[in-house]
């Protein structure tokens, strides 16, 4: 028999020409499974063939090893295994079956985290534009809430100082006296004037109050400006990092009767920046005595200060007093703006 002769049971096929079809070696006829795995290449003839055929000679250069190296004889073959590619549909259905549902769920996961976020970020900004054009309403409506609020609600008859006195102490101040409402002229020392001025003199709202012993005065004022926002933020980066609030030329003037400037022992002044307002406070004793030496009332409340206003405790007088008016004034700010815009 010629040497590249093979049987005629199969029809000539590439792969089972050369023996090595997808690179493995050529299975000898005792393989039957449908297994890729390696076997013997000791080539056992086939007797099976059929005598009604003759052999058949396959073309070598029908092999796909053919450009790669010439054709040498081979054993003769029988049928190559069949790879089947059923695994990986199984897989494909899977991926479309259960796992296609848990890829679905998560697309969905983030598409609405995705409109959560974006939710989330539009909602902040509507919300940081509402805050912003509440304050700029704010502002505006705090301009002329002086001719439109009653005094009483401004300048309360009595005011409680929970905790403003020295170590703690609650105070107590009743009111004893209201200036008409006014301008600035004759209300302020000249430095003080000078240094107001470009925020301007719309109104000026006073009133003095007492403490429950009767000992202290203490004038509170509002200065309404004519300033908008940037000219307030302006000067009150001035008050701060010129320290005016600390110099005793610049002093706030007192209101009424018996309250002289030589009376006055500590002070406070307070540039509001979200409204067009200067808050300020000026205490002394009430007997009439002098005082040569003021002193601011931050400076007069700090632990150890030994002056004689720190240790009367006029420092938390007038910061105390301020700060509960400027409350009064803001919590006045909001539902008169609300009025206003309506």
């Amino acid at each position: 028999m010629d040497a590249l002769a093979r049987p005629a049971t199969l029809p000539p096929h590439p792969e089972r020409e050369s023996g090595q079809g997808f690179g493995g070696p050529v299975e000898g006829p005792s393989e039957t499974t449908r297994r890729l795995r390696p076997v013997r290449e000791e080539a056992e003839p086939d007797n099976k063939a059929p005598d009604n055929k003759a052999p058949r000679v396959p073309d070598p250069a029908l092999s796909w090893s053919a450009p790669v190296s010439p054709v040498s004889p081979v054993s003769p073959v029988v049928e190559r295994p069949v790879v089947s590619f059923a695994e990986p549909e199984r897989a494909a259905r899977r991926f479309g079956g259960r796992g296609g549902a848990r890829v679905a769920a998560v697309a969905a996961c983030l598409v609405l985290g995705f409109g959560l976020v974006g939710g989330a970020v539009t909602g902040s900004w509507l919300v940081g534009d509402s805050q912003a054009a509440g304050s700029r309403d704010s502002f505006v409506a705090a301009r002329s809430i002086w001719h439109s609020v009653p005094v009483d609600q401004l300048f309360p008859t009595t005011v409680a100082g929970q905790g403003a006195g020295p170590g703690g102490a609650d105070r107590t101040w009743t009111r004893i006296a209201v200036a008409p409402d006014s301008g600035c002229k004759g209300a302020f020392d000249p430095l003080l004037r000078k240094a107001l001025a470009p925020v301007g003199c719309q109104r000026l709202l006073r009133a003095t109050y007492t403490d429950a012993t009767q000992t202290y005065v203490t004038t509170v004022g509002l200065l309404f400006t004519k300033a908008d926002a940037s000219a307030m933020a302006s000067l009150a980066k001035r008050f701060t990092e010129e320290k005016l609030d600390s110099r005793t030329d610049l002093m706030p003037r007192p209101y009424g009767p018996g309250f002289e400037n030589d009376m006055r022992a500590s002070w406070t002044v307070s540039v509001l920046t979200d409204a067009p307002v200067i808050v300020y406070a000026v205490s002394g004793w009430r007997d009439g005595r002098g005082v040569d030496q003021p002193q601011p009332a931050e400076e007069a409340m700090e632990t150890g200060a030994t002056t004689a206003p720190a240790q009367a405790g006029l420092g938390h007088e007038a910061q105390g007093l301020a700060d509960r008016i400027e409350r009064a004034l803001r919590k006045q700010v909001g539902p008169y703006a609300k009025e206003q815009a309506a």
